[in-house]
């Protein structure tokens, strides 16, 4: 709960840079204060996350409107993202992410290993709203960008400790130093241990534990003045922590096994593979000035990650519906920029390519409804895509700007995908002794082309410099893909012969490019001689094509098994409000050097389905009033109260925050067993700074009420095909849709925690 500045949304400055400090932002590319950039962002310094104890990303989605930043179900480390209703909680390969990750300038094109956790960071950006005039990857929802810091001149040295509850032990250190007058080199390490907020009580295993080793380096070369910046930066994760069970809601329709007390333990049996997910990468930026108006801009990077995860759908001792899974990713991507600042004329043009491979397996084993039945599934989804951007703003007059951007995008797919049953056990990737029972039900290759051209044009008027009022549109484009969980022998077209062509089962297989168009208008301001900032969006968006994937029970071959259902079902209208602001209190009342502030956020979005197209019994219905945007809550906000005091030559600084967001669908289907109703979160800490920064100490409280509430979950029960409602048996219980045991597993967020961190500079 650092102190903010007013030049910005909710980024922060320490006290003493609290009247004139101003965080620059690079929204657009070039770098700016974030009251002259014509879009709604939210920026939080590296202080200010610091001062809060954020521990990672997902943190930032409790404090920012209309934003959602989760750990997808059964995972540790995958992120599901979702801005202004738009997103994608799928992690498997073909399905694109609908909110752009992104790593010191570098796209994250899949969601493994993107929950990232919080050290060594200048600060985050979040901007709601398509991008892809000034980014490298079009994104359809927004962007969320990871900025680590910069080296410093004079060698530097950087110690972090954390002891808390739940066993948890934390360490970072960071060290740079320059050699010679334009070389500097740096890097950190950092160990993040938790023990488990529960225990899985079949295999001993602790739940929601976290087991990670992590380190970035660094060597720049250049800046100062100097007209080249180079800059080769490596990050390296591995992520041992134990599997995350679900908690079953309902008892056992099988076993009988009663629903567990403490919402953190399971009893999911399966433990193959072993839990590892393991990310790296490299990159390259470097900057050239060509002359004063002309800048060069060059963003090299190559990324690998790999998951392995054990997921105990039914989180019972049996494989009633047991999935284990593996993910591997890699991607290589370039980009040029040239960016031009011209008097009245600014802006850039570049060139993006991206060329990504991502293969998912996976096995769903239901040995409880047919000893040893095992679907195996290989997918490898391949990206290929390059564009062609650019964005420029013209100043009209001293106080009126318009600007201007659009970007071509050739995206091309290429899919293959071979499903596999077996039979007397698990496939053999997985360590299985399933033999292959029949043909494949899926064994094809598809290949798919999708080109678009979206606008953007915004006009900015800034009658003085406390004060920014715009209008924008723009328009956001998510190419089409594959299903790789989709079965070809389902594929309903056949040819004169019987036979069902590899045409068909693409097709079958396959899903259209989603678009949306988005309208905003906004207000940023500076008040009361800079005793308030505020910012105000309104924005309206028309998305059209909504790809909705999902899974369902289905028969291959006759027999059980599960199946992707993916189609471009949907058209759906968003509008709302977000407002943000940062309030002096106190002003004149109170001893030098005292400040106390309130921040607060507030977001408001109307998101309803206009239509939404499902086959049931063979009929296209359209089932819209019965279906909610998933992962959007009507209502987010948070307020924060910070006060700083002079403590002896040092600082003390106090604060808390409370953060609220409505009832929140999981799914399109309603479902009154896993959609979590309103929810609050308190959080708290103090931290003493002592003179000049050298050292401080602080002790932080998260969810201090320890509240339970839902992020995820999995749902395999019977349910009305038009409504959703669940269909209960005659026990009073939902039935099975999959499996015998019914599945109804939920994922939790974290409970009450309390530590303390120290910090050494030098």
């Amino acid at each position: 709960m650092a102190m903010p500045a007013f030049a910005q949304d909710s980024a922060a400055a320490s006290a003493e840079e609290f009247d004139d400090s101003v965080i620059v932002v690079t929204a657009r590319r070039r770098e700016e204060n974030l009251i002259d950039v014509p879009v709604a962002v939210s920026a939080f310094s590296g202080a200010a996350l610091e001062a809060r104890g954020a521990v990672d990303l997902t943190d930032i989605g409790n404090i920012t409107p209309n934003t959602t930043l989760e750990t997808s179900r059964g995972t540790n480390s995958t992120l599901s993202a979702f801005i202004r209703g738009i997103g994608q909680q799928d992690p498997v390969s073909g399905f694109e992410q609908g909110v752009g990750i992104y790593l010191d300038d570098v796209y994250l094109n899949r969601p493994q290993a993107a929950v990232l956790d919080i050290y060594d960071v200048e600060r985050i950006e979040v901007l709601r709203g398509p991008q892809g005039t000034l980014y490298g990857r079009n994104t359809i929802g927004g962007a969320v960008k990871y900025v680590t810091r910069e080296l410093p001149d004079e060698f530097s040295l950087r110690l972090r400790g954390t002891f808390g509850t739940h066993d948890q032990a934390e360490g970072v250190v960071t060290v740079s130093a320059p050699v010679g007058d334009l070389l500097r080199i740096g890097g950190s390490i950092a160990r993040l241990s938790r023990g488990g907020f529960g225990d899985n009580l079949t295999t001993g295993l602790e739940n929601y534990n976290k087991d990670v080793w992590a380190g970035r380096g660094t060597v720049e070369f250049g800046g100062n003045g100097e007209p080249v910046f180079i800059r080769l930066s490596g990050d390296y994760s591995r992520d041992r922590s134990a599997p995350r069970g679900g908690h079953r809601l309902m008892p056992g329709l099988l076993s009988g096994a009663p629903v567990l007390d403490d919402v953190f333990d399971s009893r999911g049996g399966l433990v193959t593979p072993e839990q590892d997910v393991e990310a790296y990468g490299l990159a390259l930026n470097v900057t050239v000035d060509l002359t004063e108006s002309l800048t060069l801009r060059s963003i090299s990077a190559w990324r690998k990650d790999s998951s392995y995860s054990p997921i105990d759908f039914d989180a019972l001792p049996s494989a009633d519906l047991d999935v284990p899974g593996a993910y591997f990713n890699e991607q290589i991507s370039q980009e040029v920029q040239l960016q031009i600042d011209a008097g009245p004329l600014s802006g850039l043009v570049g060139f993006y390519y991206l060329d990504a491979t991502a293969d998912t397996l996976f096995d769903v084993r239901l040995f409880t409804t047919v000893a040893g039945l095992t679907a195996f599934t290989n997918a490898a989804v391949d990206t290929e895509t390059y564009a062609v951007f650019g964005d420029f703003t013209y100043d009209l007059t001293d106080q009126l700007s318009l600007s201007v951007g659009g970007r071509y995008t050739w995206d091309n797919r290429q899919a293959n995908i071979l499903r596999q049953n077996y039979l007397g056990g698990g496939s053999p990737f997985f360590g299985g002794a399933g033999i292959a029972l029949g043909a494949p039900s899926t064994n094809f290759t598809g290949d798919r082309d999708f080109n678009k051209f979206t606008p953007r044009v915004s006009i900015s008027y800034q009658p003085n410099s406390d004060t920014n009022i715009y209008a924008s549109f723009s328009q956001g484009f998510k190419g089409g893909g594959f299903d790789p969980r989709g079965v070809g022998a389902n594929a309903p077209d056949l040819n004169a012969n019987g036979i069902r062509e590899n045409d068909e089962v693409a097709a079958f297989l396959s899903f259209r490019p989603e678009s949306v168009d988005s309208y905003e208008v906004g207000y940023k301001g500076n008040l009361m001689n800079g005793g308030l900032y505020v910012a105000l969006a309104g924005f309206y968006a028309d998305y059209t094509d909504v790809q909705i994937p999902g899974s369902v029970a289905c028969t291959v071959g006759g027999l059980p098994s599960f199946c992707g259902v993916v189609s471009n079902a949907g058209q759906a209208t968003f509008w709302g409000v977000e407002a943000e602001f940062n309030a002096r209190l106190g002003e004149g009342l109170m001893a030098d050097g005292d400040r106390l502030n309130f921040l607060g956020t507030l977001g408001y979005i109307n998101a309803d389905y206009k239509e939404y197209i499902t086959n049931i019994g063979g009929v296209p219905t359209d089932v819209a009033d019965f279906r909610e945007v998933q992962n959007t809550p009507e209502w987010t906000a948070s307020g924060t109260i910070a006060y700083v005091t002079p403590m002896g030559d040092g600082r003390l600084n106090l604060g808390t925050t409370l953060s609220y967001r409505s009832r929140t669908y999981q799914f399109e289907v309603p479902n009154p067993y896993i959609d979590q109703s309103g929810y609050a979160l308190l959080d708290a800490s103090i931290v003493y700074t002592a003179p000049g920064d050298s050292w401080s100490i602080g002790l932080y409280g998260k969810n201090l009420t320890d509240k339970e509430y839902k992020t995820s979950g999995y749902t395999f029960i019977g349910a009305n095909p038009t409504t959703g409602a669940p269909i209960l048996g005659g026990n009073g219980l939902p039935t099975s849709a999959l499996g015998r045991e019914g599945t109804l597993t939920a994922f939790y967020g974290n409970p009450r925690q309390v530590f303390v961190t120290g910090t050494i500079r030098f």
